[in-house]
């Protein structure tokens, strides 16, 4: 409650005021007293209001950010950085979300801020045959032959965050967000809560090495729990997470700070500390065990759509799922590729900047591992990481995403001020929390709309930038229409920047290109090492 102590203070000083005005001493005390009035008024109007977390939360205090905010252009402009200097999102990527997401202008006057002579700029060229945007949202259907009940998924969805490292109210304001606009909402790894369940929006059910929601007491995975919450109709598809982008091999951790006695309930822990994920699962070691796993919770759930999210790693042990799928013929029904730059929960540093491979160049070898291997037909692939604009969405579809997800984007979308307190259970909007007092400031109704908001304006952005290139449908753009500087004088499309393999070339006994003949040698069905 120190965040109070300022508001409170002024109130003391007014309260101060009055009790001295009816003493008759000091004369002026109307001239304090008036100075004040208004501050309490503020204040009193700022916990009352529902549409702004942070007044909510920092009475009077709060408008001072707003009031800087307001001029930080001007002092950035002259002073300071530029719109597309902030790390890890800049100004320009936070702006954009905040305009979506409350329904304002969205345009930019003057030209473009970025550096278009910059060595790794990219664009997609547009058509000088325009066609007419689609009205209709996009939808991708995901579920191979294996799968009883396919589902219709937006292309642009809420990326894997969980109840614990997110609030309750967050989670409310998400899921309403996401049934308004039709689209999915990722548990995250930390079970399915009641605040997923309560309000009806598509829900993918994130099952990661701890097993949270379905564990048995010992931490091992328990069938009959699974089956009996899988049936939950808002459940449309399982996504097993074999690693995250914020630091994969390392598994999660919820700080005994965070962890409530609700918390540890869903998720089946004890109190008193740390929450851990392991790194690895126990419910299988090698590749062909995943996919038997893949098949056991697709089996389990009724025959929904079930799949693995991995941030990739040594390229072999892909490929040793690949060859496992050729020997079982089991087949996910999709793979999430997270790149290293993604992540919303806390990491060491060295993780964060030096452990996994990034979005761009994960996504495009899983692509084309599954068009080498001649098995692309059967899953359909997302995309996580970084992704807020509707050219973000556009060029990881063109390196092979048939869909995409956002965690921070939707997050800035929920009021995220990015004040990087996630992990210490001071987030001063109330979404990275479980201070009841923080959560207050976070009003579920309000910003669900703005989740709406966000994710139907992005996606009608994508409809206009896909028909300014002459196609229909996100999915018709490839690696060739998405274009990079490679050099201060040298311009590529996306499929001259990377090595594309051919359908089956990883089959056929052919020459393979160097960067793929001794994974693929070395990669094993029966071991995660290798042969």
């Amino acid at each position: 409650m120190m965040r109070f102590l300022p508001y409170g203070l002024v109130v003391l000083a007014w309260l101060g005021m009055l009790a001295l005005a009816l003493t008759g001493t000091p004369e002026n005390w109307w001239i304090v007293a008036g100075l004040l009035t208004p501050l309490v008024l503020i204040g009193v109007r700022d916990i009352l209001q529902r549409a702004h977390s942070l007044q909510r939360n920092y009475p009077l205090v709060g408008h001072f950010r707003a009031a800087f905010e307001s001029i930080r252009p001007q002092i950035r402009q002259y002073l300071m950085e530029s719109s597309t200097d902030g790390r890890p999102f800049d100004r320009g990527q936070r702006s954009l979300v905040y305009q979506r997401a409350k329904n304002v202008l969205d345009t930019v006057p003057f030209g473009t801020e970025r550096d278009v002579r910059e060595v790794a700029y990219e664009w997609v060229n547009h058509s000088m045959s325009p066609q007419p945007a689609e009205r209709e949202p996009f939808r991708i259907t995901i579920g191979n032959a294996q799968c009883a009940q396919p589902y219709a998924a937006s292309v642009f969805n809420i990326s894997a965050m969980s109840f614990g490292s997110l609030s309750a109210a967050a989670i409310r304001a998400l899921n309403i967000g996401a049934k308004r606009g039709g689209f999915a909402h990722d548990t995250g790894e930390g079970g399915l809560s009641p605040y997923h369940l309560e309000n009806g929006g598509d829900l993918i059910w994130e099952v990661g090495t701890g097993y949270f929601s379905t564990r048995m007491p010992d931490g091992a995975f328990d069938p009959d729990r699974f089956r009996t919450l899988a049936a939950h109709a808002q459940v449309k598809m399982i996504e097993i997470k074999l690693s995250q982008g914020a630091k994969p091999g390392h598994g999660g951790i919820l700080p005994a700070a965070k962890l409530t006695q609700e918390i540890a309930g869903i998720r089946g822990v004890p109190l008193g500390r740390d929450c851990v994920s392991p790194a690895g699962h126990a419910a299988f070691s090698t590749p062909t065990g995943l996919l038997e796993f893949v098949a056991q919770l697709r089996k389990l759930s009724g025959g929904k759509p079930t799949g693995f999210k991995l941030c990739v790693g040594h390229r072999w042990e892909f490929l040793g799922i690949c060859k496992a799928m050729l020997e079982t013929g089991i087949f996910p029904d999709f793979i999430v590729v997270d790149g290293k730059e993604g992540g919303t929960g806390a990491a060491p540093v060295e993780f964060s900047d030096h452990v996994g491979t990034p979005l761009r160049e994960g996504l495009l070898f899983v692509h084309n591992a599954l068009v080498g291997c001649n098995v692309r037909e059967h899953i359909r692939i997302g995309a996580s990481g970084k992704i807020i604009s509707a050219f973000d969405i556009a060029a990881a579809m063109a390196m092979g995403a048939d869909w995409c997800n956002s965690a921070r984007g939707f997050m800035f979308a929920l009021g995220c001020l990015q004040s990087q307190k996630c992990h210490t259970n001071k987030c001063p909007v109330g979404i990275a929390t479980q201070d009841p007092s923080r959560q207050r400031g976070l009003v579920v109704g309000e910003k669900a709309e703005r989740v709406a908001n966000f994710h139907g304006n992005t996606v009608e952005a994508l409809a206009e930038l896909v028909a300014a290139a002459g196609l229909k449908h996100p999915s018709e753009i490839g690696p060739r229409h998405i274009l990079r500087r490679v050099s201060p004088d040298r311009v590529v499309a996306l499929d001259h920047a990377y090595a594309m393999l051919e359908p089956g070339q990883l089959l056929d006994g052919g020459t393979l290109p160097e960067q793929w003949a001794d994974d693929w040698r070395r990669a094993s069905a029966t071991s995660f090492a290798g042969d």
